[in-house]
C-alpha cells in the first residue's frame, strides 16, 4: 500500500525517533518504508565527516541491511565520499532541505554558497544522478544528512517530488539522524556544567577575532591577568585543550560568533 504523504501525522515521526538502542533498527525500517513508498531510497549519514555510518545495536550497517546499498560501490562503501561529493559539500553551507542534479542545486531560499560547488563529473561523485537531501546541523558542530535517491534512475528532475516531499523528508530525516546521534552518544561532548560568564564570553569575543590578552585587557579596562584568568576558566569548563579550542567551542555552543 503507497502511503498518502501529503500531510505527514505524528506516527509517522514516532515511527522514525529512537529513544533507545534496540529502537534503531525499527526506526531504520520505518524511514525505508515510507522512503520506498515515495519511489525513493534513503542513504542516512549521522556524521559527514565519519567514514562509518549508523548501525544497529548488532553493529550491523543500516545502508547495507536495512536501506538496500549492497553493491560493492555503494556510497557508504566510499571512504572518500565526505570530501569528493557535491551532496556532503553542499550539506556544509546549507540547513534546509534540497534537491540537486548535474546540472544545479534547488532550494526553497536563495544560497549563494552553493553556486560555488563544482558539479563536474556529478553522478561519480555524488554516487547518484539526483537526490533530494536534507542536512542535519546537530551541536557540536556535527552535520549529519539522509539522501533520498530515485528508485527510478533515469528521474533526474526531482522538482515536483520535493515540492511533495521536501518538506516531510526534512522532518522525518532530522528525527532520524538526531535521535541517533544521541542515542549512541556514549560520552559527553561537555561536562554538564559548562555556562560560561558574561566577562569570559566577552574576552572570548575578543578572542574570537585576534585580539591579544594585552589588547582585551585595554579594550575592556581589565588587567593582562584577569583577562588571561577568565579565559583559562572559559576552556575549563568547556574542556578545551588550548585557547583556539576555547573560542572553537564557545563559538559551537553560541556563545560568540566567528564572523567578524
Amino acid at each position: 500500500m503507497v502511503l498518502e504523504m501529503d500531510a505527514p501525522s505524528l506516527e509517522w515521526v514516532d515511527a522514525v525517533r529512537i529513544a533507545s538502542p534496540d529502537q534503531i533498527r525499527p526506526a531504520a525500517e520505518a524511514l525505508n518504508r515510507i522512503a520506498l513508498d515515495c519511489g525513493m531510497q534513503a542513504a542516512p549519514a549521522h556524521s559527514i565527516a565519519d567514514k562509518r555510518t549508523p548501525v544497529d545495536t548488532e553493529g550491523n550497517v543500516l545502508a547495507r541491511d536495512v536501506f538496500g546499498w549492497t553493491s560493492e560501490k555503494a556510497w557508504w562503501r566510499n571512504p572518500r565520499i565526505a570530501l569528493d561529493s557535491p551532496i556532503t559539500s553542499a550539506c556544509r553551507f546549507e540547513s534546509e532541505p534540497f534537491w540537486l542534479n548535474e546540472k544545479g542545486f534547488h532550494t526553497r531560499q536563495a544560497n549563494r554558497y552553493l553556486s560555488g560547488i563544482d558539479l563536474s563529473n556529478f553522478e561519480a561523485r555524488a554516487m547518484t544522478r539526483a537526490a533530494i537531501v536534507v542536512p542535519v546541523h546537530l551541536p557540536f558542530g556535527q552535520i549529519g544528512a539522509v539522501s533520498f535517491n530515485p528508485l527510478d534512475q533515469s528521474i533526474t528532475d526531482l522538482g515536483d517530488m520535493f515540492e511533495r516531499y521536501g518538506d516531510i523528508f526534512g522532518l522525518l530525516g532530522r528525527t532520524f539522524i538526531a535521535s541517533y546521534v544521541n542515542t549512541m552518544g556514549l560520552a559527553q561532548a561537555l561536562p554538564a556544567k559548562s555556562r560560561l560568564s558574561k566577562r569570559e564570553v566577552e574576552c572570548l569575543r575578543w578572542a574570537a577575532i585576534g585580539k591579544t590578552d594585552l589588547e582585551i585587557s585595554m579594550i575592556i579596562g581589565r588587567s593582562r591577568a584577569t583577562v588571561r584568568f577568565h579565559i583559562h576558566n572559559a576552556s575549563i569548563k568547556l574542556d578545551a585543550v588550548n585557547r583556539s579550542q576555547t573560542v572553537f567551542k564557545a563559538a559551537q555552543l553560541g556563545y560568540i560568533s566567528l564572523h567578524k
